[in-house]
Parts: structure tokens; sequence; C-alpha cells
């Protein structure tokens, strides 16, 4: 530590504080004890706990456990933090003492301090006063549950926008045939616009999950104190808790029906996480699908043309790559680490009370914040711009090997698979080759082989 400090005092001894912090004891002492990552707690989750405490002291004014004075001094404390001051004294490390007792104090100690300064006469104590009726134990989870739906409305917002536009591109693609590909072989003929479609569907999917897994995350068990049982917490304190939090954050909140298991297990949180984690592996699947169809563009697919947004070789001049989806698929893998920690951390839940919960909120909000970024900006910056080029499409359509299957109802199986085994041989397409070769005449093989036709279910040449 460098610079003036001040002499502070905690339940361990003496410490010496910065001279200007607005923070106290048990902040400097997590300060020194975790020099861990240099990453600081997620701002959201700050707002949080902030809200916790400025809710708590609004409810206890109510009652009258709080004076009115410090009840309000609190209020404004919390105020001026949710409006952007003071942020800096926010100073312990993501990784620190379980449960998040290192956070809940430095808020506490901040907001003490400010409400202190802001009286005329008296003191406002981070624990007696901001922390009344609280634990870090109820807290910090019902933090992680409030900042986790904050951080998704967001996040949600933006895979729902990807969604849309991608809902519009399938309609615009809609004409184009493309040859289908299974294993990366020739397969069956679809429509640009039934692969694009399938992609949105796949991110609505995605969406409706977490969603759905969310709606626990409403349940809050603030109110249970120490290990969910609510000593030292008026009888009245968890419902207008939730009433005031509700009124703060603008969610439909509930209160939980038993705080004691709201303590003990993160699930809620891993349940998120977990369906987070598979919305962002069919994000993956899109780009890695995107990145393939544009490959070329000599010597690829190039099926599809993606928007340039910056060069692609520091020595190949005139190179672009698909840095839009490189980035997505980056981001997936990042996500799916950031589940495989939370999942970890909630297995380890001890008894009453999971004392992880300081890395499963960082990643689950870091994996709701960095996929939600990634959508928009693939939505942006890649979806909305691609471009089919239509020569490579019927190119590499008209020369599948996988056409004969439409004749398969007419020729029979045999008969087709030999044929694709000539093609493949020659080079020469299925349509040329049935029609050099006498299996069909040209009238026929048009009829059987209508490329638009074999997207659609029936028997390739029969009517209806």
């Amino acid at each position: 530590m460098t610079g003036p400090t001040r002499r502070e005092r905690d339940p361990l001894g003496t410490v010496e504080v910065p001279a200007d912090a607005l923070y106290g004891a048990q902040t400097a002492r997590a300060v020194a004890n975790f020099p861990i990552s240099g990453l600081r707690p997620d701002p959201v989750f700050i707002d949080a706990v902030v809200r916790i405490k400025r809710a708590a002291a609004s409810v206890h004014k109510g009652t009258g456990r709080l004076d009115a004075a410090r009840a309000d001094a609190i209020i404004a404390a919390a105020d001026a933090v949710l409006g952007g001051a003071h942020r800096d004294q926010f100073v312990v490390d993501v990784f620190q003492a379980g449960a998040g007792t290192s956070l809940n104090m430095n808020v506490n100690e901040v907001l003490a301090t400010l409400a202190t300064r802001a009286l005329d006469g008296g003191a406002v104590h981070p624990n007696d006063h901001v922390n009344m009726a609280q634990s870090t134990n109820d807290v910090i989870p019902t933090a992680i549950r409030l900042a986790t739906l904050d951080r998704l409305r967001l996040a949600l917002q933006s895979i729902d926008a990807l969604a849309a536009t991608l809902r519009v591109r399938a309609l615009e693609f809609d004409d184009y045939v493309k040859a289908g590909r299974t294993h990366l072989q020739d397969a069956m003929p679809i429509r640009l616009g039934q692969e694009v479609a399938a992609w949105a569907g796949s991110l609505e999917r995605g969406a409706r999950r977490v969603r759905e897994s969310a709606d626990y995350l409403l349940d809050l068990g603030i109110g249970g104190t120490a290990v969910g049982t609510g000593v030292n917490a008026e009888p009245v304190y968890p419902a207008r808790m939730v009433v005031e939090l509700t009124r703060l954050t603008d969610l439909p909140l509930r209160e939980g029906a038993d705080r004691v298991q709201l303590m003990q297990s993160m699930g809620d949180v891993a349940a998120v996480s977990a369906a987070w984690r598979v919305l962002a592996i069919d994000l993956g699947k899109i780009a890695s699908d995107l990145r393939l169809m544009a490959s070329g563009p000599r010597t690829g697919l190039d099926e599809l043309r993606l928007p340039a947004v910056q060069p692609g070789s520091s020595i190949m001049p005139g190179k672009v790559n698909p840095s839009i989806p490189e980035m997505v698929n980056q981001v997936v893998f990042q996500v799916m680490g950031h589940d495989a920690t939370v999942s970890a951390a909630a297995e380890q839940g001890q008894l009453e009370l999971n004392v992880m919960m300081p890395v499963i909120a960082h990643n689950v909000l870091s994996a709701v914040r960095i996929l939600g970024n990634a959508a928009a900006v693939l939505e942006a910056k890649t979806v909305r711009e691609m471009q089919p080029n239509p020569a490579m499409l019927s190119y590499w359509v008209e020369r599948s090997a996988a056409l004969a299957t439409a004749l398969a109802p007419r020729i029979g199986y045999a008969e087709a698979a030999a044929l694709t085994k000539r093609s493949v041989e020659s080079g020469e397409s299925i349509r040329s080759l049935v029609v050099r070769e006498g299996v069909l005449s040209a009238e026929e093989a048009e009829r059987l082989l209508d490329l638009t036709r074999m997207t659609e279910p029936g028997v390739p040449g029969q009517d209806g």
C-alpha cells in the first residue's frame, strides 16, 4: 500500500487503510489477502448488492427498526452508487473468501461511510445499520439472482434480434437451392432459406429454454440470514424486501417458499448457466456453418459472401477472413468454460451454504455478457449484410452425387448407387450421366431432378 493511510479497527485488530478510501478495515484486509486476478466484481453484481442494501434500509425505516435519518442516509448513498458514483471504491478481487463476505463488507463499508458523511450527527455502522437483518449468506445468492436476471434482459434481446434477422434473411434467400451436406459429404438439396431459418429456430428454442430456467431465479431467499432460518430478521422483513426489490428492479420477484433450500443450493443458477451454454453451442454451430459456407473464395465452398470487416492477413494482400464468426466461436468456447466452472462450484455446496458463490457469480455474469455481445455483433456485422453467391450455389448442387437419390424410386436403389459411383469417378453430373447413358430421357431427367421439388416432401416425378 502506498500513499497516506489511516488506521481502522475490525474484530481482528488494527488495519492500515488508504486515507481517501470510502471502505474500511475488512475491505482493506481482503485487498491484501487476495491479489489474485486484478479483476473486480461485475458492475451489475455490485448494483444488485447495493439495491439489496437500499431495500433493507427502506424496509427497516418502515418497520421502525432503523431510525429515519440513518435509513435515509443509506438510501441516498445507495442511490449515488447506483447513479454511477464511487465505483472505484469496490476493490475486492473476484477470487476472494468464500460466500462473498469480502464484497458484502466492501459495499457495507462504502455505504456506511457515505451515509455517515451525510448525517449532521451520529454514525452509520456497516454491520449494525447497513447490514441490518442480513448475512452474506442471503445477500450474495439474492444478488446473483438479481444480477443474472438483469444481465439476461439485454443479452436475450441480442439473441432475439439475431434470430429475427435470420428469419428475414431466410425469406430473402428462399429461392436459392443449394447442395445439402451430411457428414461433410454430398446430401440432398436444400433451400438456403430453409438452412438459415433452421438457424433462427435453434436460437429461438435456446432462448426459450433460458427464459424457462431463469424463471426459478425470481424466487428470493432474502431474509434467511445466516442459515436460512431468518434469525435476527423481523417476520415481515422477507416479504417486504421482495416488494421493495420488485420496485427497484422492475422484475416480477417472488418470496421463496423455502429459504433454507435457496441458501443451500446454487442449482437454479447452474440451470440458467447450463441453458445458456446450450444456446451458445447452437450459436457456435451457426458461426461454424457461416465459416464453411464462406470458405474460399477460390478453394472453398464460396456459397455465402460475408461482409469484409478488416484485412485478413499481414502477409497475403487482399485476404479477407470470416472474422466475426471466428470471434463468435471463441466466445462460445469461453462460455462453455464458464459453465464448467459454475457446475463444479455449484456441486461444492456443503451443508447450509455454498461458499463458492463469488466464482459462480463471476462466471455466469461473464458468460451472459460476452455471448449477448457476440450475438449483437454477429447480427450487425455479418448476418444483416451477408449475401448468397448464386453461381457457386448452382455449381455445387448440380455436381452433387446425392441427386441420384431422387432417381431411386424410379430405377431402384442399386442402380442409383451405381450411377453415383460412376458420377464421382468421371466427374460428370448425375443429370448429364443418366441422359448420356440412356437411363432416362432428357425430359424425364428434368422432371425427376427438379431441384426445388426435392426440397419439399414428396416423391420426385410424382404429382401431388
